[in-house]
């Protein structure tokens, strides 16, 4: 009987363990929308009736959606009418890696859902206020205290850093402009900004979480990556379960995925992954063969790390920025979004670009940005 009330105790303290995955493989706005509203309902979404909703895609880069770079406009508009059809007043908002004044998102068509469906944009980057994370405060977009529901809508891409950008990562576009840079230069490995990321959405955690995996990115994500057809749609409440369940698809072992690790570690959403309630297709049934995934370092030796980052030739030997300067611009979004001011433009000809690697922390903030396919992440050969 003690165990059993512990049991039941625990459980209690978790928030909803539902998960629906269904397969669309059209962006068709009717069929989007149908399967939404299936998706909210069978996972006990809130309601939204007479409430004020922010529906916060993923724009990490305003680009052609057919690149996969932000959820696609059809699931954005196709949630917003969702949402209105049920009495919702919609707020429609996101902040991207390097966030210019009067954004709204036009060449992802975000925009263009607004005018259509008359849900209002938000600048995320007026008059934003203070969230207390464990450690420290962090400015995030004022709208979240003006709102009463949010409804996360994160792309399912592979991300250089943390291997897989899904609904716990999504929620870092709340912290408007150059501020989420900075959380690099604070946090300056994968784990340690799993475990900011972490933090972040138990300071401010959306109420839903709706995945667009129609189309998704494999290879050099969040930015770099090419558009592979996933055919799912995915949604939650819980961002720990849905991304579970996504980086499995991707063919992650998601204990590799630094946030999905220490949300798992802290059991402040979820138990156990076996304490997942699964709505949709088997599993091994829709799971991406042969999705291109981001190399895995395997090492939690701590002891290692710390000689590979200090040793030069072995330094050599991890992943880094590589700058390919015949296809370099000069846009220069690669200097003003690196945390740690370690690239500089070379002054006789400012489209070759110099990174001083000895203060290079490794984020990866340079390639998200780059849209000129200038910046590759790889290994260094030797005298290159």
């Amino acid at each position: 009987m003690i165990v059993l009330y512990l049991q039941t105790f625990y459980l209690c303290q978790y928030m909803n363990n539902k998960v629906a995955v269904r397969k669309c493989r059209e962006y068709d706005l009717h069929e989007v929308f149908d399967l939404i509203s299936e998706i909210y309902i069978r996972t006990d979404g809130p309601d939204v009736k007479g409430k004020r909703v922010l529906v916060k895609p993923n724009i990490l880069t305003d680009d052609n959606p057919a690149k996969c770079i932000s959820t696609h406009p059809v699931v954005v508009e196709a949630m917003v009418r969702f949402l209105q059809s049920k009495g919702a007043t919609v707020l429609v908002g996101d902040s991207p890696a390097v966030h210019s004044q009067r954004f709204r998102g036009e060449k992802s068509g975000i925009w263009k859902v607004c005018e259509t469906t008359g849900a209002t944009w938000v600048d995320f980057t007026i008059n934003p206020i203070e969230k207390t994370l464990k450690k420290r405060k962090i400015k995030v977009a004022a709208i979240v205290d003006q709102v009463d529901l949010i409804i996360s809508l994160p792309k399912f891409k592979n991300h250089e850093l943390v291997y897989f950008t899904g609904a716990i990562k999504n929620t870092l576009g709340l912290v408007p402009g150059f501020s989420k840079g900075k959380q690099h230069a604070l946090h300056q490995d994968r784990n340690r900004f799993g475990e900011f990321l972490v933090d972040l959405n138990e300071a401010v955690t959306p109420d839903y979480f709706l995945m667009d995996g129609i189309m998704g990115m494999e290879g050099p994500g969040p930015g770099k990556g090419l558009p592979v057809e996933i055919g799912l749609l995915l949604g939650s409440t819980n961002p720990l379960v849905l991304d579970l369940i996504a980086s499995r698809v991707a063919g992650y072992d998601p204990m590799m995925v630094p946030t999905s690790r220490t949300a798992l570690f802290r059991k402040k959403w979820l138990l156990s992954e076996n304490d997942i309630i699964y709505d949709g297709p088997e599993i091994n049934s829709i799971i991406k063969e042969g999705f291109k995934r981001i190399p895995v370092s395997h090492s939690n030796n701590i002891a290692l790390q710390f000689v590979m980052k200090r040793i030069k030739p072995l330094k050599k030997l991890e992943r880094r920025p590589v700058f390919i300067h015949e296809n370099c611009s000069a846009c220069q979004k690669c200097i003003s979004i690196c945390p740690v001011n370690a690239i500089q433009p070379l002054h006789s000809k400012k489209s070759h670009i110099v990174l001083t690697d000895s203060k290079c922390i490794r984020c990866f903030c340079c390639s998200e940005v780059c849209m000129d396919n200038a910046v590759e992440i790889r290994r260094k050969v030797f005298g290159v």
